[in-house]
């Protein structure tokens, strides 16, 4: 499908890859992984195009379907309902309407055979190609991500960044491409939304690469993982589990290896310095010596798993009760978050607030935080010192300040020594230090702003999205943080693996109420999939709106009818059977290596499976219309 050969990539003297090797086939699932900076977004770039490889070679058949999702799609403006945008995948589909509409009017004066069968040609393309059912697939799509059918008629100007790059998703998910490469997909997305995509992709019939740092993400949606690191790519068989446990089996091989191979090299210095004095023996010496020059030597195994090791401490504790949330309301224009609510934070508490987008939760940290204008009571208690960490504080870090300096200003208590100790758990080691904010990219600046919250004379933490641009690392680091922090915090999140390993209570917002699950989030994710939701009231039918329905007799025409029809819909039926049946015969060779490792092969394949497919999707048109129509001529 897609094969990279000798990639190497230099950015500026650095070499970002050194001849790597990747094939990536039909139906795999990958999940590519490494930390910020080791290149996974700019191997896309060049996969796509955008970039030009150093050396090496990228080779893929030309007709191969890309969709591409990378995060300068946030830039992405227009007045078009998002409807009309996400609708915009549907290219032929949108031509061939156009071309229908306008032969249509031509009908009205020129009924000449000619302009007929060009109607008719065109419908029957429309058809073939699902033209009928675009508007319900994109409908169906943006809801799985989020949009009620009111959001859809906006315009995708009046949205903010985050759910642009939805509705951009939603675009290229319709595109139906060969192979989906996904650049942080889940960024911006409410828990609700990332279960629906992780759904829907488990599903997509093509092949995916996925760059994301959500641990859970990858486990549900991947079933191989690629490694970037060092400028070579190392696969891994199976998800991000699988992942860990063979990297650690392949490093304790490794470690061994090592081990065995210092003795010996040990042994033969030895040996060497011991006889290359003597005359009967410097021979012997100088070929031990070229033997050893020549040793391919086994690397030890690098920690790629910092751990903390400073202790976040405050000068003085708080009281038993933290905050205390009494009969407070919340709304906004024809949005109402909060009424009468009640809510208590306790000493020790460690909670996670989760929930769709739009139901508040920002909203409510900003209430708890002192920072959001509510009716009602909310009071901190007794000796509490609380800090807000919102990404909108990013941009109040100080541009021209090195990191060192950023937080010396902040936190004047500690010494230079803590201070680096502290940005040494945030991957800022050595001369890193004394970067200035203003070159720094979105993540490293999310690790400064967090680190300047953790050395915060404060007993109690609210946490927005802290884990927005952090990698794997970094979030395994603010994990350590959080667990010997033995103050209280209330954090947002949807970073589900982050969230299991932090919190001991559940908060969220349901009926305009603040609700508590007593446990951590995978005991809350197990309650929450039994219980019974609560469902909106239907509206009332005033009494004279009922009317019985009444059932007709069948007429003698119509028992024709249905049985003419009847007719049809079992040809089509027997038809759709011989097209599935050729479908899952294309499949099969498309899995063939000795097709998809030949484009002409492969291409002439594919054709014949898209083919196949547009004849099989027209037939069940076909299908669900008689049933339709069968349906009601039987009332």
């Amino acid at each position: 499908m897609i094969s990279i050969n000798n990639l190497s990539f230099l950015i500026g003297s650095r070499a970002l890859y050194d001849e790597a090797d990747w094939h990536i086939k039909p139906g795999d699932k990958v999940g590519l992984i490494g930390a910020n900076g080791t290149g996974k977004s700019t191997l896309l770039r060049l996969i796509v195009g955008e970039y030009t490889p150093t050396s090496g070679s990228i080779s893929m058949a030309k007709d191969l379907r890309i969709g591409y999702l990378n995060q300068d799609l946030l830039s992405y403006d227009s007045h078009h309902t998002i409807l009309h945008v996400a609708m915009e995948a549907f290219d032929r589909q949108n031509k061939l309407h156009d071309e229908i509409e306008a032969l249509l009017k031509v009908i009205e004066t020129d009924y000449s055979e000619e302009t007929l069968n060009k109607l008719a040609q065109k419908q029957q393309e429309f058809d073939a190609l699902d033209g009928y059912n675009i508007e319900y697939r994109a409908n169906e799509v943006l809801a799985g991500l989020g949009f009620s059918a009111e959001d859809q008629l906006r315009p995708l100007n009046t949205f903010s960044g985050g759910w642009r790059m939805r509705v951009m998703l939603a675009k290229i998910l319709l595109q139906d491409p060969d192979i989906l490469l996904l650049d942080e997909p889940t960024n911006h997305m409410d828990l609700p939304s990332i279960k629906w995509l992780e759904t829907y992709l488990s599903s997509f019939e093509g092949a995916i690469v996925i760059v994301s740092h959500d641990k859970y993400f990858l486990d549900k949606t991947t079933n191989k993982i690629v490694e970037s690191r060092k400028g070579k790519l190392t696969m891994y068989s199976g998800n991000y589990t699988f992942y860990l446990e063979e990297k650690e089996l392949r490093a304790e091989i490794q470690r061994g290896e090592y081990k065995n191979q210092q003795a010996k090299i040990k042994q033969e210095e030895r040996l060497i310095e011991r006889f290359k004095a003597k005359a009967s023996k410097a021979k012997m010496a100088q070929s031990r010596m070229k033997a050893l020059d020549r040793m391919e030597r086994v690397d030890d195994v690098d920690d790629d798993n910092p751990t903390v090791n400073f202790s976040f401490k405050f000068s003085k504790p708080s009281g038993r009760h933290v905050v205390r949330v009494e009969h407070v309301t919340k709304a906004y224009p024809n949005v109402k978050i909060l009424k009468d609510a009640e809510a208590i934070i306790e000493k020790g508490d460690k909670i996670a607030l989760i929930g769709a987008n739009g139901k508040g939760k920002s909203t409510l940290l900003r209430i708890i935080a002192g920072t959001e204008k509510y009716e009602g009571f909310c009071e901190t208690g007794h000796n509490v010192t609380a800090t807000f960490f919102a990404q909108h504080q990013l941009e109040s870090l100080h541009l021209e300040n090195t990191i060192l300096e950023e937080l010396q200003a902040f936190a004047p208590k500690h010494t230079d020594t803590e201070l680096r100790g502290i940005l040494g758990c945030f991957l800022f080691t050595g001369d890193d230090v004394f970067k200035k904010i203003k070159v720094l990219s979105g993540g490293e600046k999310s690790r400064v702003a967090l680190a300047k919250s953790l050395t915060a004379d404060s007993n109690f933490l609210i946490l927005d999205e802290p884990t927005n641009h952090l990698d794997i690392q970094s979030v395994n680091i603010l994990i350590q943080a959080l667990q010997q922090y033995e103050g209280t915090f209330i954090t947002v999140s949807h970073d589900r693996y982050f969230l299991d390993n932090v919190a001991n209570k559940i908060w969220f917002i349901e009926d305009e109420k603040i609700k508590q699950y007593p446990g951590n989030y995978a005991e809350f994710e197990e309650w929450d999939a039994k219980r019974v939701k609560p469902v909106p009231k239907p509206i009332p039918v005033k009494q004279e709106e009922k009317k019985p329905k009444v059932s007709e007799p069948v007429s003698a025409n119509t028992q024709q009818q249905l049985k003419k029809l009847n007719e049809k819909l079992k040809r089509i039926e027997e038809e759709i059977m011989v097209f599935e049946a050729s479908i899952k015969a294309c499949e099969a060779e498309l899995a063939q290596e000795e097709v998809f490792s030949d484009a002409k092969k492969l291409q002439a394949a594919n054709q014949k499976y898209q083919s196949e497919k547009a004849l099989l999707d027209a037939a069940q048109q076909t299908w669900e219309a008689l049933a339709s129509e069968i349906m009601e001529l039987e009332g």
